[in-house]
């Protein structure tokens, strides 16, 4: 899969990324984890130190896939707003995945403070407001699910919005406990610290051939090595599509910019992760040396030709909608790239299960929230993994029925 296209920023901000090196010899553990970008790394994280021979590979330099263009605004509501997902899932079931994200984004807080590269975990607000007017009452619904179940958050007036920010919307929601993070040196950081507990790390090693068997899996690579494991969770993000397609996924393209550092924040102090209820929408967040990303105006094609075809344009136009918003900031793009980006139908993050390829598990945490969905799922799986503990399974296995689930409210 053609990923990306531009001039990325994340990787920028390590002078000296730590190196691993390829596979040279043929290899057997208890779990082999396929990908070494955010999600295998979180994955990772789950496994280590509990017992388990774990080993990762990656057919590139770790970090070096879709982990290098997110934009990672951690936040626990998605694109699918919460009482759609209430009326898609039920109320139970929507609930309990909120209540994850949440929990998810407190661990990735604690991770990030074990790692031993500082990646620039900070907590913010988010800031979500009505594009329309017919959107204000959406917001209205998910705040009474918001507020019901305890959630942090609260209801910003057109004369509040005013009062706190340089631009006027019609209604808002505020929702506290959010965050940011730097994703490339999350990613190298919990790798480093992974490998300090005995894991066993390989860039450069693609894997070419797969045999499943009910006891376990065997992969070769392209250097014509074996890798033998009980087993096998695959972590490459959407390229895990190019192994085994699931009807619930679905590849378009996304944009993002990211500007030349910023001197004044003034009308913007406490830096909100902002986001709006129009679709496509756009989105903003700042970074540790004073950046502002700006991403979104998502196209509905999965083709890297059509998809960079817009990426001048698309630079452009995100520029200009950072200057509708904050007129008085000065910055031009240094960084822009246009990328593809997974989604899925139903609105939830998944893990493939598939009777064909027994001992193997796709990480698939698709969306916009994708280091919290890939916390999720990385959680679940080191829970089966390690205890054969199936809690929450059944929320994100992509053999179970989720729709009308009867969970506790």
């Amino acid at each position: 899969m053609d990923l990306l296209s531009g001039k990325t920023y994340w990787d920028t901000t390590v002078k000296e990324p730590p190196a691993y090196s390829a596979l040279n010899q043929d290899l057997e553990c208890d779990v082999l984890i396929v990908g070494g970008g955010s999600a295998g790394a979180q994955c990772a994280y789950y496994l280590a130190d509990k017992g388990l021979n774990v080993a990762l590979v990656d057919k590139r330099k770790v970090g070096f896939g879709s982990t290098v263009v997110n934009t990672a605004l951690v936040q626990y509501l998605g694109d699918k707003l919460f009482y759609e997902n209430v009326n898609t899932f039920g109320e139970g079931l929507a609930v309990r995945h909120y209540q994850l994200c949440e929990q998810a984004i407190n661990e990735m807080e604690t991770a990030a403070s074990e790692v031993p590269i500082p990646c620039e975990f900070v907590r913010r607000d988010s800031f979500y407001y009505a594009s329309y007017p017919e959107d204000i009452e959406k917001i209205d619904k998910d705040y009474y699910y918001l507020h019901k179940h305890g959630f942090n958050a609260e209801i910003l007036s057109q004369q509040d919005i005013e009062s706190k920010f340089p631009f006027s919307k019609r209604y808002g929601l505020l929702v506290k406990g959010d965050a940011e993070i730097n994703p490339y040196k999350f990613t190298l950081g919990l790798l480093q610290l992974v490998e300090s507990k005995g894991v066993n790390i390989y860039e450069n090693t693609e894997i070419v051939g797969k045999e499943f068997h009910h006891d376990g899996a065997i992969l070769h690579t392209k250097d014509k090595h074996s890798i033998k494991a009980k087993h096998v969770i695959f972590s490459g993000g959407y390229e895990n599509q190019d192994i085994k397609v699931d009807k619930n996924a679905v590849i378009s393209s996304t944009y993002n910019i990211v500007t030349t550092p910023v001197k004044d924040f003034s009308g913007w102090e406490n830096r909100e992760l902002i986001w709006e209820s129009a679709r496509p929408y756009i989105y903003l967040r700042t970074t540790s040396d004073n950046r502002i990303i700006v991403g979104g105006l998502d196209e509905d094609t999965n083709n890297a030709e059509k998809r960079d075809s817009k990426l001048l344009h698309k630079k452009e136009q995100l520029l200009k909608e950072l200057f509708k918003l904050f007129p008085s900031i000065q910055a031009e793009v240094e960084f822009y790239i246009g990328a593809s980006y997974g989604g899925t139908h139903d609105g939830l993050p998944f893990i493939g299960l598939y009777e064909d390829m027994p001992n193997a598990y796709f990480l698939c945490g698709y969306g916009d929230n994708g280091l919290v969905y890939n916390m999720v799922l990385a959680k679940i799986l080191g829970e089966l993994l390690v205890e054969n503990k199936m809690t929450n399974l059944d929320l994100y296995s992509n053999g179970k029925r989720r729709i009308g689930y009867s969970g506790v409210e």
